[in-house]
């Protein structure tokens, strides 16, 4: 069995990456490997802490800065060079003490070499990978090139050739993963570099999520009564993740036709909903913008049209636990109390927060964004649909997409929200093709078949 350290800039938190190195930790633990987590943020989560790979320190994202938009913090590109260059020996002497200390034998870098986050993180794990003659799987959630990001190291020449050479690294030694055929294509036509496909999964086994002692008082701490319709947006609240179609969604629900028959009907598990009870989009991700301009313009669209909606950001962690006095809730609670759940994304890499609602057996709200549409769509999932095209931009800058989609979803949902018979069906169709396709053993057997050759050697496709 072989020890390996699985490293991105941060663990223990709620973000995609994260949640998804957790898993691959369980699943690679569940075939007798023992497994290490390196970051240079460790939350809550145990591991190897290297300060300097995390991405978000002011050093590392000026370099990322002059590297993929303009050079104007430092004299030339040989000043860039050499500050690249020169953060990397620390990284890379802090990685040569944790495969040692560890006895690493294969590394696992996430998105170090291809987001492009951390440049000299970049260096540092393909000089060390050179020098110890380590083997090293490299998982690819995000490249630098996607075209949302915006980014492109073409601030000088120097930029481009680095990125050209570690992003991500072309080395005998290193076995490539993505998780979506996009990615894989890609990388393919830029890089010569043939990856192997390997979704996002989810424990489909384990004991359901439910109510109990500590998150019993959830809905009433975050100011949502017993008998209002909660939505539940889970995601980071960053611009690519559509959230003011989870608001538009909302709005057309509060419209008297829909109102009048969730109050005629009752809700799906015998709750009554009156005049005095009300829908609230509840917002349970966290956003990296120091500006939260994003976050600001979702609030202003929200006040705009008078509809309910809470930020509750500070109340969710990865884990339970308790800040000065006041109770902090798991991601996992927030599903326990949701009604419906909106996955709005405009582009995903793949979609955890899809998978996390259809393993807690909840009706999912969702703009067919490109990556659903090629890889999952096809399994035949049932999920409440936004359709997939965007049609402009309103006044705020937030995406606008036709009403007639906006309607048909609401219509949808309100069936869904009122008759139990046709929700169960939905939803344990859904979690049967989640189990099927996108569980921790579906995972494990991925990873046992990546194993099982030479790393380094074999350049695996699907």
């Amino acid at each position: 069995m072989t020890t390996i350290g699985i490293c991105h800039y941060k663990i223990g938190d709620t973000d995609g990456v994260s949640l998804e190195m957790e898993k691959w930790k369980v699943a690679l633990e569940g075939l007798g490997h023992t497994v290490h987590l390196c970051g240079g943020d460790l939350g809550k989560a145990e591991g190897f802490l290297i300060e300097e790979l995390y991405h978000h320190r002011e050093d590392v994202e000026r370099i990322a800065r002059n590297t993929f938009y303009r050079l104007r913090d430092y004299k030339n590109e040989v000043e860039l060079e050499e500050t690249i260059f020169a953060l990397s020996k620390p990284i890379e002497r802090a990685l040569r003490a944790f495969v040692n200390e560890k006895g690493i034998e294969l590394l696992v870098p996430n998105n170090i070499w291809s987001l492009g986050a951390n440049l000299p993180a970049a260096v540092a794990f393909a000089r060390a990978v050179r020098q110890l003659k380590i083997s090293a799987v490299a998982h690819h959630h995000d490249f630098y090139w996607e075209a949302f990001r915006g980014m492109a190291p073409t601030s000088c020449r120097t930029a481009g050739r680095i990125a050209q050479e570690y992003l991500p690294p072309n080395d005998p030694r290193i076995t490539h993963v993505v998780i979506n055929s996009f990615a894989q294509r890609e990388l393919l036509e830029r890089k010569g570099i043939t990856a192997t496909v390997i979704p996002n999964v989810f424990d489909f086994i384990g004991p359901c999520w439910k109510i109990d002692d500590y998150n019993r008082g959830f809905r009433e701490s975050i100011g949502v009564s017993e008998n209002d319709i909660l939505v539940l947006q889970a995601t980071r609240i960053v611009e690519r993740k559509g959230i003011e179609l989870a608001i538009d969604l909302v709005v057309e629900l509060n419209k008297p036709s829909y109102l009048e028959r969730l109050r005629k009907a009752g809700l799906y598990d015998g709750r009554r909903f009156t005049e005095d009870d009300r829908i609230v989009l509840v917002l349970a991700g966290y956003s990296e913008d120091p500006t939260q301009d994003y976050l600001k313009r979702l609030e202003r669209k929200a006040e705009k049209a008078g509809i309910e909606i809470r930020i509750i950001t500070d109340s969710v962690r990865s884990q339970r636990g308790e800040i000065d006095g006041r109770c902090i809730y798991s991601l996992w609670d927030c599903y326990v109390f949701a009604d419906l759940v909106t996955y709005p994304s405009l582009y995903e890499g793949w979609g955890n927060q899809f998978l996390e609602a259809i393993r807690a057996k909840l009706p999912v709200v969702l703009f067919e964004y490109p990556v659903y549409r090629a890889d999952i769509k096809q399994k035949g999932f049932d999920v409440i649909s936004l359709g997939s095209n965007v049609k402009g931009r309103d006044d705020l800058g937030l995406v606008l997409i036709d009403e007639g989609a906006v309607r048909n979803a609401a219509q949808r949902a309100t069936e869904i929200l009122t008759d139990l018979s046709t929700r169960k069906v939905m939803v344990e169709h859904n979690f049967s093709l989640g189990k099927e396709f996108y569980s921790l053993e579906n995972l494990g057997n991925r990873l046992k078949k990546l194993l099982t050759y030479p790393l380094g050697k074999r350049k695996p496709t699907a």
